[in-house]
């Protein structure tokens, strides 16, 4: 077989397959730096901050199992007292005098008390203290703008206070943008944890084992904590004798619209439980409460170290293009969706169970990344393996079978696979006489009408074209799509091109050209379909014998004076309406099996006639062999197929009675 020129298909080279593998790799690892860089950015952390918040709300168990009371400064308080806030401190002292009757284990004031008032009601406040159990009152800090610098003054109760036995804890917490708290204290005094340390210690222990932590586990959402009104604690009958016994008592402002506490400041920050549908609003006096449960209880978070999100994937990236390489579209992203569902239920369990704080948000939008790389490029593979498809077998196909084959790449193996096929080979009889006549710009001119007559009767009926090869065409049916009928639609294509070529000759004929014919051998058998040649130039072709007995039945057409000539094993495969007439048995050489040939033909009596010919020749009736031929040169005169089996049966009847005699004859003979 001859090579084709490398057209198109060259610059689809299995080289070029092979490094496809890598393409959704760098895809993927692409896709982790931009989601690596999303991390810096703000919009990141605000996700991350509204993850913690969903899983806060989901998880908080809406109790707390600690003792805590808050006495809340709120509007009733200020409708009952009848008193401009900040209150008198001989009120607060009046409260923990009645706190401390009551049992209370330790009283935290959220209240800074930083600046002096009258001496009566300082000595007031002073001598409750001095009277009253574990107190710790709250400190804060305030930032002094310069014009040079920005400074930090720590504010503290007043030292006779603190001198009279009360303890002292920055009050402070760190909102995020949103002016949510979610984080720790991060001072190493903070008010709730001397609190809780100062219950711990009331409660017998002397060296109490705090759990510090990273991040706040809020028990629910605002009125989760026993809380009652300031003035209830003041006036007798309105709380239960022993109601406040070994109880932790925090005192705070937690007024939403009293005007005394909207001129001052008022304590409330916004709420995890907002992002969820919850309340939005949260009081400080709450949140204290909730840093002293976590501190007792251990009921507050610490993070998982960040390595682990990246352990995890670089676990998820082999898995997601193994799904990406092995599964189809749907299956892979099932796949993805799985793990991070995965991901999203182990943050959720973490958090639950042990109070760690996993952010899904990394892992989970790698995940994503990954499929989305791997899918973008398993895309650009299919559309780049479209365009390669498209134009290595453009040529050769049909279009319809071409889009087919991109649709459905499985229906076609790129490496080579072995089918049966029926192979067509064309030439052109006389052509060199005619091209010594012609200039090579006809020559060409001529060649092209001619190919652009077959082509679209060969795609018409699904053939492949595998190439030109000077004026011949070889082509097949059966590959690189499957085809039932292939047989048919190559006896039908063979006709259809032999009636096509009338109008070329005509046309010669009006030129005052010689005419020229057209040769066409079939046969039907198991070859090698596939990309046959190097790296760098390869064509889609058949390799096998029965690409030679195709070439050779082509050009016995000269021998028999046909124009169309095919072997037994495509007329086995042809319905009983294609009317074929039975020529002769051939040798090929290197064979030793004989061919039956056939030719296409219209005529029954002339149909009826060969085959009986040929059954008589080979049962050695020479005169009925005889006569049949007859009927057949009756009807065609000086059919040159007719002539020479007449040749052949008076040799044979000329031989010995003994003599060896086989009725086939070679091909190279012919």
């Amino acid at each position: 077989m001859s090579w084709t020129p490398a057209t198109a298909s060259d610059r689809a080279s299995p080289a070029t397959w092979r490094s496809q593998p890598w393409w959704p790799l760098a895809a993927c690892l692409l896709a982790l730096l931009l989601v690596g860089a999303a991390t810096f950015t703000r919009t990141w952390h605000l996700l991350e901050f509204k993850t913690f918040d969903v899983l806060t709300a989901l998880v908080a168990p809406q109790r707390s199992t600690l003792p805590v009371v808050i006495l809340a400064i709120d509007e009733p308080t200020f409708q009952e007292l009848q008193q401009p806030w900040p209150f008198p401190r001989s009120v607060h002292a009046a409260l923990l005098q009645r706190l401390h009757a009551d049992g209370a284990a330790a009283v935290g004031f959220d209240v800074v008390f930083a600046d002096p008032s009258t001496e009566a009601e300082d000595a007031a406040l002073d001598r409750a203290i001095a009277e009253a159990g574990p107190v710790v009152l709250a400190a804060t800090r305030e930032k002094i703008d310069s014009s040079n610098a920005a400074l930090w003054l720590d504010v503290l109760p007043l030292q006779r206070f603190l001198d009279a036995g009360a303890d002292a804890g920055d009050a402070g917490v760190e909102p995020d943008d949103d002016f949510v708290v979610r984080r720790a204290p991060v001072a190493r005094e903070s008010f709730a944890l001397r609190l809780a340390q100062r219950a711990a210690e009331a409660r017998g222990q002397q060296r109490p084992a705090l759990r510090h932590f990273d991040w706040i586990g809020y028990r629910g959402a605002r009125g989760t904590f026993d809380t009652r009104s300031y003035y209830q604690a003041l006036e007798p009958g309105l709380l239960p004798a022993g109601f406040f016994k070994n109880k932790i008592v925090l005192v705070g402002r937690s007024a939403r619209t009293a005007t005394e506490l909207t001129r001052s400041q008022a304590d409330l920050f916004n709420s995890p439980f907002g992002t969820a549908g919850g309340e939005r609003l949260f009081p400080g006096v709450e949140l204290q409460a909730t840093l002293v449960d976590n501190y007792l209880t251990g009921g507050g978070l610490r993070s998982v170290h960040e390595s682990w999100s990246l352990a995890l994937v670089l676990l998820v990236l082999p898995v997601l293009l193994w799904g990406n390489r092995r599964l189809p579209l749907a299956g892979a992203a099932a796949l993805a969706a799985v793990l991070v569902g995965a991901i999203a239920l182990g943050s959720w369990w973490l958090f639950a169970r042990f109070q760690l704080w996993w952010p899904p948000l990394l892992p989970a939008a790698a995940t994503a990344a990954i499929y989305g790389g791997a899918a973008l490029a398993g895309y650009a593979a299919v559309r780049q393996r479209a365009r390669q498809t498209r134009a290595m077998f453009a040529q050769y196909v049909p279009p319809a079978v071409v889009e087919r084959l991109i649709a459905q790449p499985e229906l076609m193996r790129l490496g080579g696979e072995s089918r049966e096929v029926t192979l067509m080979f064309t030439d052109l009889a006389s052509f060199t006489t005619l091209s010594e006549q012609l200039s090579a710009d006809q020559t060409v001119e001529v060649l092209t009408a001619y190919f652009n007559a077959m082509t679209p009767i060969v795609h018409a009926t699904g053939g492949t074209l595998d190439k030109f090869i000077g004026d011949a065409v070889m082509a097949f049916w059966g590959a690189p799509l499957d085809d039932a009928q292939h047989a048919e639609h190559a006896v039908a294509a063979a006709i259809a091109m032999q009636q096509a070529m009338q109008a070329l000759v005509a046309g010669l004929a009006a030129r005052g050209l010689p005419p020229i014919h057209m040769r066409i051998g079939l046969h039907t058998g198991r070859v090698v379909v596939g990309n046959v040649g190097s790296d760098q130039r390869f064509s889609y072709t058949a390799i096998g014998d029965a690409v030679n007995l195709a070439a050779r039945l082509e050009g016995a057409n000269k021998a028999f004076g046909t124009g169309v000539l095919l072997s037994a094993a495509t007329a086995a495969q042809l319905p009983p309406t294609v009317a074929l007439r039975a020529l002769d048995d051939v040798i090929v050489k290197g064979k030793t099996e004989p061919v039956r040939v056939f030719t296409p033909c219209d005529d029954a009596t002339v149909r009826e006639a060969s085959n009986a010919a040929l059954t008589a020749f080979h049962a050695r009736d020479w005169p009925g062999a005889e006569a049949q031929l007859a009927r057949v040169l009756e009807r065609l005169p000086g059919d040159l197929a007719a002539t020479r089996l007449r040749e052949r049966v008076a040799e044979a009847r000329a031989l010995p009675a003994d003599a060896p005699w086989v009725p086939a004859v070679s091909l190279d003979k012919l």
